[in-house]
């Protein structure tokens, strides 16, 4: 893995830092971090429901596009790799043309809930699910249909934002699990108060 500053701080980001008085404190907090994803980092990112994929295209200009699943969907092959699913889709091809031209990538991952986000800088790659039929059997996601392409992803550089500014967001899942509990509580109560009800109109 390399510096993440030393791919994203070029000259003309470091001079705005320099004139800002926040070079020294970059300089000081990007040292150490040169190492592979760890446990925590991984289980950030395979618990994701979805993330956006950045990519340049021949004519200079940025792309973005969203990727859904369902948690577990972008999955970590090793402790610089990561890897998705490709699906049938609007057949528009922008992702992977662009990646054919530059296969310099951004990935950026999203924690609404907990106010938490990662970018990832990598390499990526488009492989058909037919050349190697072993890694596509690693990445389809229950119900998302037939996988024609697999995307790798060689990790050059990450790291964690943070949490300033984030909107808390939580899908149906995270917000089952928050309620969940008190529904439990609440729907008891409502057996309770049911039966009690019908054992009065038996008295009566």
């Amino acid at each position: 893995m390399q510096r993440y500053d030393d791919i994203m701080f070029t000259d003309g980001v470091k001079a705005l830092q320099e004139a800002d008085g926040s070079a020294e404190m970059y300089a000081r907090g990007y040292g150490p971090r040169t190492r592979p994803l760890n446990a925590d980092d991984i289980a950030f990112v395979t618990s994701r429901t979805s993330f956006y994929l950045g990519s340049v295209s021949e004519t200079g200009w940025p792309y973005i596009q969203h990727r859904g699943g369902p948690a577990g969907f972008l999955k970590v092959l090793d402790d610089h790799t990561v890897a998705f699913a490709n699906y049938r889709g609007n057949k528009q091809h922008i992702s992977e043309g662009n990646i054919r031209a530059d296969d310099r990538v951004s990935l950026f991952l999203m924690d609404y809930a907990r106010k938490a986000r990662m970018k990832m800088q990598g390499r990526a790659r488009f492989v058909q699910a037919a050349d190697d039929p072993a890694l596509a059997d690693q990445l389809p996601a229950d119900g998302q249909g037939r996988v024609e392409r697999l995307v790798i992803i060689t990790l050059e550089a990450f790291d964690w934002n943070c949490p300033q500014f984030i909107t808390p967001r939580f899908d149906a899942s995270e917000i089952a699990q928050l309620v969940g509990p008190e529904m439990d509580k609440l729907n008891a109560r409502i057996a309770e108060l049911e039966a009690e009800n019908a054992q009065l109109k038996g008295q009566g």
